[in-house]
């Protein structure tokens, strides 16, 4: 019986290259009590795998979060076999407005103690007192009045490509870094409206009962997120209000909303929103890289690991352990972050 993925993964993305078929990538979240974690995810891989599904999804006895590909012919037969899962019945399915096929090329389920990762101790609030959920309509008409704010709960390397106009745009790394902090920009304006997005919705569920508990009301939290906002915008012929890029967490590493490109080359600083990783195994960080820097450094986020990178593999296994890299030093790249130090240094 197969519960997990053993084949190499070049050779994943190889057979994902060579098959011709149309996938649909779409995400998913619900919050709902599962007793026993490790039978229902070895349930559901037995069911997405016999319809080819890849993706990367969590698992905790708070619910589910899932992001996935689907062949576009077994997508029918994917939403039946959710079906049969009873909290699972009838969810909504965020699906992507980009798609080029790519998105994932295996099926990866983990059981974690929390379906994102929040720091918070849920017994301590009520997390079903959640902010007012608004469509995109909605979310135009309040973004329009003098007494709205609107807060980003995504990431600083999320909202660097893509954000809504005039929102607060926290600079940090994690969704559990960012609640005390937008909990204190936040408090002069508790007489506003308050909107939270992120990407699909999932961490506005838990962010807009947290704010709640804290003693703010007026919260809302944009249903589906971005992903839906951007599918209603399209669909109704409503007027974008969402600029540049979103941010998603597959291969893609993004899907445009607007045709704005609002961020900027971390190494030329030409103007760039192109996500990426150090081609550089050892650093792997993430940050931006315009196509003539991507060809300058080999898709490497400075000169030093480009040149780490020719080295032969026996040096590089037994340099890494003691060489610095910028992807040891920060999670995420920023351009020209940390005050006086670039995160990218190109000598």
């Amino acid at each position: 019986m197969k519960l997990y993925n053993k084949v190499n993964k070049d050779l994943l993305k190889t057979a994902l290259d060579q098959d011709p078929r149309p996938r649909i990538t779409l995400s998913f979240y619900k919050y709902a009590h599962i007793a026993n974690c490790q039978l229902f995810r070895d349930h559901l891989f037995l069911l997405l795998d016999e319809q080819e599904v890849f993706g990367r999804i969590y698992v905790s006895g708070e619910g589910i979060n899932a992001q996935l590909s689907v062949p576009e012919a077994n997508y029918d037969n994917m939403v039946e076999a959710l079906d049969t899962i009873s909290f699972l019945e009838g969810v909504r399915l965020n699906k992507a407005i980009e798609n080029d096929s790519k998105s994932f090329y295996k099926l990866k389920i983990k059981v974690r103690e929390k379906i994102v990762a929040d720091g918070l101790d849920d017994s301590s609030f009520d997390v079903t007192d959640r902010g007012v959920h608004v469509d995109a309509e909605k979310f135009n008409q309040l973004a329009e009045r003098k007494d709205t704010v609107i807060v980003d709960m995504r990431n600083h390397y999320e909202s660097e490509v893509g954000h809504f106009k005039e929102a607060i745009k926290p600079d940090v790394e994690t969704f559990r870094e960012s609640l005390p902090i937008v909990a204190e920009i936040l408090e002069p304006h508790r007489d506003k409206n308050i909107i939270m997005y992120c990407t699909g919705g999932i961490r506005c569920e838990k962010a807009s009962a947290y704010f709640k508990h804290h003693g703010f009301q007026k919260v809302h939290q944009l249903e589906g997120g971005i992903i839906e906002y951007a599918r209603q915008v399209q669909e109704k012929g409503l007027e974008n209000k969402f600029i540049g890029k979103n941010f998603v967490f597959d291969d893609r590493l993004g899907e445009k909303i607007s045709d704005d490109v609002i961020a900027l080359c971390h190494q030329c600083g030409n103007p760039c929103d192109d996500h990426t990783n150090c081609a550089n195994d050892a650093c792997h960080i993430l940050f931006i890289q315009c196509e003539t820097c991507s060809s300058k450094y080999d898709n490497s986020c400075s000169v030093k690991c480009q040149e780490f990178n020719r080295l032969p593999e026996e040096d590089r296994e037994r340099l890494k352990l003691t060489t610095s890299f910028n992807g040891t030093q920060f999670g995420k790249g920023r351009y020209k972050a940390h005050s006086k130090n670039e995160v990218l240094k190109l000598d």
